[in-house]
């Protein structure tokens, strides 16, 4: 019995010793708080020399009185290496002319790849001689609340400023939907951002971006009035900015499926403020107070989730709304049409002979419209309604094909055509093409 006590507290002694030996060894190589801090100094450092390379001033130039011209400035990144560079749509918005300055203070004139004012995402194009630097684009999904946040731009023209915080929360939209519907996934970060920040990066410590920085908020949720903006600032989540831009580069601009209904988050659901006439939901029977459960057999949870889901819908599709009306569950068949101009902050051509005499606005065939209507093939030309008057024969997003039998393959061989009959005929047959297959209309021309 001894003998195991003996060895029992040898063994406890031996244990004991290497304990300390090894906290000693352990506390020994641990950093300094300086040499800590050094390190997360040299983080934030490396992001920025690594970063600024593709990172671009974007200067654009916008027709006021007179002939003269508003400069406006801001900032974007180079995304792809043959010079495809992200910025804000706001940055750019009625720019007759657009420059890009890179790092080296080198300019270069940009082409507008495609814009879009529902997310304030655009995509600009400069021609290089070689391959540019890029930033890669991070997954927004994966960011954490509290994570370090790097702002990169230009405000106040102070070119390459670098600012540093955290991200301060995910997922926010605040902004309503006056006139123009908005697609929101803001990242909210306390990262300095100001005047001029607009286009340029949010980053995270491995230099990858997080977001696209878009806009401040004051406490009060005002516009500034002076010139510094103190307030939270939100960058576009980097998910939504790829999924835009990748669209933008492929089709010119965003074809968005469209509802037409006002609405608001409640317990159940979404319930409905307001139909607009003749648009697909109204076409469908919904009703204002009823509230939507679910989207082709997914509970409906909220407005932003529901929004997307419409605008990815094919147009012409035939999707299943679930309801609850006077408490109880009801099942419509709604066929998705595309957003309107107005909605989707283009303008309307109301000067053209087709709106004068026709009361239809027109926009050329694009090659996003065949991946997005249902009832267009590889084959199809012509244009497609953008636009109509109350009560017209033909609907938005109709192709027309040709007029009183002439083929028709743009909007100028169309306006053409118009002009050229208008003083002849007062009826036109048209050959259209839509979700009610082909078939031929006659329209009544306006004086």
């Amino acid at each position: 019995m001894k003998k195991n006590i003996y060895v029992y507290f040898a063994l406890l002694s031996f244990l004991v010793s290497v304990s300390i030996i090894s906290s000693c060894a352990f506390t020994k190589d641990q950093p300094t708080d300086v040499e800590l801090l050094s390190s997360i100094e040299n983080t934030f450092v490396s992001v920025a020399k690594r970063s600024t390379p593709a990172i671009v001033g974007v200067i654009s130039f916008r027709e006021v009185e007179d002939g003269e011209f508003h400069r406006q400035e801001g900032s974007g990144f180079i995304f792809r290496k043959d010079g495809h560079i992200l910025t804000n749509e706001h940055v750019i918005r009625d720019a007759k002319t657009v420059r890009v300055r890179l790092l080296d203070e080198s300019e270069f004139d940009a082409k507008m790849v495609g814009v879009d004012r529902n997310t304030d995402i655009a995509v600009l194009k400069i021609d290089a001689k070689e391959d540019l630097p890029i930033l890669p684009l991070a997954n927004s999904e994966e960011v954490q609340v509290g994570q370090f946040a790097i702002a990169i731009g230009n405000p106040f023209q102070l070119n390459y400023t670098v600012t540093i915080g955290t991200v301060s929360g995910k997922g926010r939209s605040f902004l309503r939907d006056i006139g123009i519907i908005r697609y929101q996934d803001f990242i909210q970060t306390d990262a300095w951002i100001n005047t001029g920040n607009s286009g340029g990066p949010l980053l995270n410590i491995h230099g990858e971006v997080i977001g696209v920085n878009s806009l401040i908020r004051r406490a009060d949720n005002t516009p500034a009035t002076g010139a510094v903006r103190a307030g939270a600032g939100f960058a576009i989540s980097s998910n939504l900015v790829e999924k835009i831009g990748t669209q933008l580069i492929a089709n010119g601009r965003i074809i968005r499926g469209f509802l037409g209904i006002d609405m608001r988050k409640v317990p159940q659901g979404i319930r409905i403020r307001s139909v607009l006439k003749n648009m697909p939901a109204h076409l469908a029977g919904l009703q204002r107070g009823d509230i939507i459960v679910k989207y082709n057999g997914k509970p409906v949870k909220n407005t932003d989730e529901f929004k997307m889901w419409i605008a990815d819908s094919t147009i012409g599709e035939n999707s299943k709304i679930t309801i609850l009306r006077n408490g109880h569950e009801r099942m419509f068949n709604v066929t998705i049409a595309e957003m309107p101009a107005f909605q989707a902050g283009r303008p309307i051509e109301t000067d053209s002979v087709a709106w004068r005499r026709l009361g239809l606005s027109v926009r050329k065939l694009e090659k996003g419209d065949f991946e997005r209507y249902t009832y267009l093939t590889d084959e199809d030309r012509g244009v497609i309604v953008d636009m109509v008057e109350e009560n017209s024969p033909i609907p938005r997003g109709t192709l027309i094909i040709a007029v009183n039998g002439q083929k028709i393959n743009t909007v100028q061989e169309f306006e053409a055509l118009l002009q050229k009959q208008q003083q002849e005929l007062e009826l036109l047959i048209l050959d259209v093409k839509s979700s009610h297959g082909t078939e031929k209309i006659t329209m009544q021309l306006k004086p």
